[in-house]
């Protein structure tokens, strides 16, 4: 397991997003505001090969791709160097998770 993985975030961490992250966040129905939401106030989840990852559900209440949907759940995936956060990638799943 990478050194990294073992950090904890800490508040005021700069946070860099990936281009990479931005276009997955477009096609996938999220944005900058709600990546870096999810890094600061989302819940741990895990990561593979080395990453970090956090995850929020947010509700959504209309529809995409013409299906209606409650919530949706954005998931995070991060590395940390030299104190600053770096976006990997983004996934967005849609439906209804409980509290």
């Amino acid at each position: 397991m990478a050194n990294n993985c073992k950090r904890s975030l800490k508040e005021g961490m700069e946070i860099q997003i990936d281009p990479h992250t931005l276009e997955r966040a477009e096609e996938r129905g999220t944005n900058e505001e709600e990546i870096k939401d999810v890094i600061k106030t989302g819940f741990a989840i895990p990561g593979r090969y080395g990453r970090m990852g956090r995850a929020k559900v947010y509700d959504f209440n209309r529809k995409r791709h013409g299906k209606f949907y409650e919530q949706k759940r954005v998931e995070v995936f991060y590395t940390i160097e030299s104190s600053v956060i770096i976006t990997v990638t983004v996934y967005v799943f849609y439906g209804k998770w409980e509290e």
